[in-house]
């Protein structure tokens, strides 16, 4: 069955006598294999000879391939970044974690501290009273859309939206783009790209309400996150008057806003520190070991890998977020305690809960829109 997944894999991982071999297939789109393996090598490091024995196919491509129709038939078992309600994805936390070398962005622990100092240079009443928005439109249909909600001379959707140009940034070394300076909005809108978008956890981090707009793909963490409590829900399919009712609602109900960006931003900065990825990690791979019928065997094609051989042989950027997001030593205290899984009630529940949010969120827009006629 893990065969079947090297159809899309970009390589192949195992572990064996806690030693890490990986098998290459295909290139990744820029580094992100690298730096994903990298991750792997980090836990490696932090809780040494407690991973089991295993073998995984990792896609470092940007959507789901494994479609739930296959639940019948066996499902390959393929690692990725994100997955959705439609796909069986294993879901995994991005390359970005350790840095994305390619455009400048420091390693999760580094940027966190840098945000939570940017946040620290405005109070949120002080920010600009609009929703933001800085990124590349060209890549998919609907962040074309986002940006017909710019202000004209005729209308004002309460959105500044600004296109990242991602060749010019690179000449100038990617200077002007820095995440920790764009925390200078009362809101912050997150859209998503050809798939999911690394720069989600980056939005949540400011304690600026973050405008969701919705979703069709998640990563690993935003399943534990509720509408209301931890961002506003934005409609996709009416973009501009979505997010000019967001703004108007925030900006009349400032503490409630305040308080909403508030705990977005604490669950990102608190529940989302590195020493939890880690174990997130941890539990994953010892979790899905468990399910393996089969004792893993290393692949005559892999090569064995570990920090020191990875680093070795980078230089630059590259270089320099591995010695930065390097585990310099054994963890002293044991992974997090994993919860109980939900029961099927509890599990509905939360879905349940999330959803009535969500409608409430869209009947008091459109009793506002109603008034506007």
């Amino acid at each position: 069955m893990v065969e079947k997944a090297r159809r899309t894999a970009h390589f192949r991982l195992t572990i064996s006598g806690g030693k890490m071999y990986v098998e290459k297939f295909r290139q990744s789109i820029q580094t992100r294999d690298l730096f994903t393996i990298w991750g792997f090598a980090q836990l490696m490091r932090l809780y040494p000879g407690r991973l089991p024995d295993l073998e995984l196919m990792f896609d470092c491509d940007d959507r789901p391939v494994v479609p739930e129709a296959e639940i019948g038939r066996g499902p390959p078992p393929v690692f990725r970044y994100c997955s959705d309600s439609r796909s069986l994805d294993i879901v995994f936390p991005d390359w970005s974690f350790w840095g994305w070398a390619e455009i400048n962005i420091r390693p999760w622990r580094s940027m966190l501290k840098a945000i939570k100092e940017g946040n620290a240079k405005t109070r949120w009443e002080d920010r600009v009273p609009y929703a933001y928005w800085k990124g590349n439109p060209h890549v998919c249909p609907w962040r074309g859309e986002l940006m017909q909600c710019n202000a004209t001379d005729q209308n004002d959707w309460n959105a500044r939206l600004y296109v990242q140009n991602w060749d010019a940034e690179a000449k100038e070394g990617y200077q002007h783009s820095n995440i920790e300076d764009q925390c200078t909005h009362r809101y912050k809108i997150y859209i998503e790209g050809w798939g999911w978008s690394v720069s989600e956890k980056y939005i949540f981090a400011c304690d600026s309400p973050t405008l969701l707009m919705t979703q069709r793909w998640h990563d690993f963490f935003i399943r534990g996150m509720t509408p209301q409590k931890h961002y506003w829900p934005v409609k996709d399919s009416d973009k501009c008057r979505s997010l000019k009712f967001a703004v108007e609602w925030g900006n009349n109900h400032t503490a409630k806003a305040k308080a909403i960006g508030e705990r977005g931003s604490r669950f990102i900065h608190e529940d989302m520190k590195m020493e939890y990825v880690y174990d997130y990690i941890f539990h994953l791979l010892n979790e899905y070991a468990k399910l393996l019928r089969y004792k893993p065997k290393v692949p005559p094609n892999a090569v064995e890998v570990c920090s020191e051989s990875l680093a070795c042989s980078a230089d630059g950027n590259w270089r320099k977020f591995m010695e930065e997001s390097m585990e310099k030593s054994a963890s002293d205290s044991a992974p997090c305690t994993m919860p109980p899984p939900y029961e099927d009630q509890e599990f509905k529940a939360l879905v349940d809960e999330q959803a009535k949010a969500t409608r409430q969120v869209e009947a008091w827009e459109e009793r506002y829109w109603a008034k506007q006629r």
